[in-house]
């Protein structure tokens, strides 16, 4: 078989994997992105079809943590293997196989009661995104194991040491009779899978240690790091809802273009659009002359509207200058410079404004939000979100971040693409009017209107 790419085959691990299938009925995949989950899930549902139709009473009950997973990616990777490998696959549809005696289907994931419903002499459970999948998800699929011959297949990258994927791997009490497989990042590699250069280039930029490092490319469970300002968990969940955006045609009026203005050396400008609540693919430009920088910035604002908001400091000085100059909405943005701001809970203050906006998109990020911001798939996006840390706590009651110096130091890169994202969803400033044209105060909406 082909496993994924184009003249390749299946690779060692996927064909054990679907060999412990038949023989232990319960098997649980992880590891690193693009190994082939959905290559294997997708061989599972058509080799059981395949076995069973017209023989027994059968069904493939498919569900995953998004619901966006099998319809965009599980079910096409179906028909696509359905028809390379030119399968005699009765009642084939968009999402869905209706054979002669059985049905293949997807179900929502916090649809339990439907899940639950499924009885067949033969079931087959695809678990697809498994390490996001609610308790209650895999409480519906454990009542059907009570009847019929069942077999499960679960599969996913990692993520924290928590929820019921990792009790699975790390054998908790009364899931012991799971087989369970990581395929490492050297297996995928060797298989042809996942390209070497990119996973070394994922190791020099997010840092061997880091959660998003472990669980992406080495496909290890790991906890994000303890003192990260933001989550990884958060930002793949606000991935999620930007190919939500995208499927809806992008819905929302230009808002903000944040931008951070490079520094010089191997540096890009990064520009970041923001639509509302979710922002678009990040654009990087390798000018260094401020007025390149400009002509991109009024180009934006003239097409759409809405403001800039730039970092003041050093370089970006004179983009500000001039983008005011040219009667364009412009929030300067200085790091450095104090805030009365405070946390959502009205308790705590922050030592500048840096702080203060990383932390603004901390709070938008967070899943209890009302309506919590969409962010790209981005890997420099999500390696500088999850990588920046929180200081101690102040005695004055103030929360504190690495300045972005120690960052460089540290990671030896700058966090552009972060910064331009949370300089596009800093308001903190338009509630008191403080967007200039022409250096004046002339335009006051307040936050909530933006």
């Amino acid at each position: 078989m082909d496993g994924g790419g184009s003249g390749q085959v299946s690779a060692p691990y996927q064909r054990e994997t679907l060999a412990a299938l038949a023989k232990h009925r319960r098997v649980a995949l992880r590891g690193p992105h693009s190994l082939g989950k959905t290559a294997t899930a997708a061989w599972a549902i058509l080799a059981f079809v395949e076995a069973f139709d017209g023989l027994f009473d059968w069904k493939v009950v498919t569900t995953a943590s998004a619901w966006r997973q099998l319809t965009k990616y599980l079910w096409p990777e179906v028909r696509k293997w359905t028809f390379r490998l030119r399968l005699d696959i009765r009642g084939l549809l968009t999402q869905s196989i209706h054979g002669r005696t059985g049905e293949a289907f997807p179900v929502a994931s916090n649809r339990a009661d439907l899940i639950e419903g499924a009885h067949a002499e033969k079931l087959l459970y695809i678990v697809d995104e498994a390490k996001a999948v609610p308790e209650t998800t895999w409480d519906a699929i454990e009542g059907a194991l009570a009847s019929g011959d069942v077999y499960q297949l679960a599969i996913s990258t990692p993520g924290p040491p928590a929820g019921r994927f990792y009790d699975i791997h790390r054998k908790n009490r009364g899931l012991e009779e799971w087989w369970t497989r990581h395929v490492t990042i050297t297996e995928a590699v060797a298989a042809g899978r996942v390209s070497g250069e990119w996973a070394e280039k994922r190791r020099v930029q997010w840092g061997e240690a880091s959660a998003v490092y472990r669980q992406r490319v080495l496909g290890e469970f790991a906890a994000d790091d303890e003192d990260a300002v933001i989550r990884l968990a958060n930002v793949e969940a606000a991935n999620g809802r930007w190919y939500e955006w995208e499927e809806a045609g992008r819905p929302g009026m230009f808002t903000c273009a944040g931008c951070d203005v490079a520094r010089g050396g191997m540096a890009k400008t990064v520009i970041a659009r923001r639509f509302q609540r979710a922002l678009a693919e990040l654009e990087r430009h390798d000018y260094k002359d401020t007025m390149a920088v400009v002509g991109i910035i009024a180009g934006i604002l003239r097409a759409h509207g809405g403001f800039a908001a730039i970092d003041v400091n050093q370089l970006g000085a004179g983009v500000v200058d001039r983008v005011r100059e040219l009667k364009f909405r412009v929030l300067a943005f200085n790091g450095a410079a104090k805030t009365d701001r405070r946390d959502k809970s009205g308790e705590l203050g922050f030592v500048n404004t840096r702080s203060a906006a990383w932390w603004n998109v901390r709070e938008l990020l967070e899943p209890d939000q009302e309506d919590p911001i969409a962010l790209p798939p981005d890997d420099d996006l999500t390696g500088d979100l999850t990588s920046v840390n929180q200081l101690p706590p102040r005695s004055e009651g103030k929360i504190a971040i690495e300045i972005k110096e120690d960052v460089i130091a540290r990671l030896g890169k700058s966090p552009d693409a972060g910064d331009a994202c949370v300089m596009a969803y800093w308001r903190d400033a338009l509630a008191q009017g403080e967007i200039a044209v022409s250096g004046k105060r002339t335009w006051s909406r307040t936050a909530a209107d933006l």
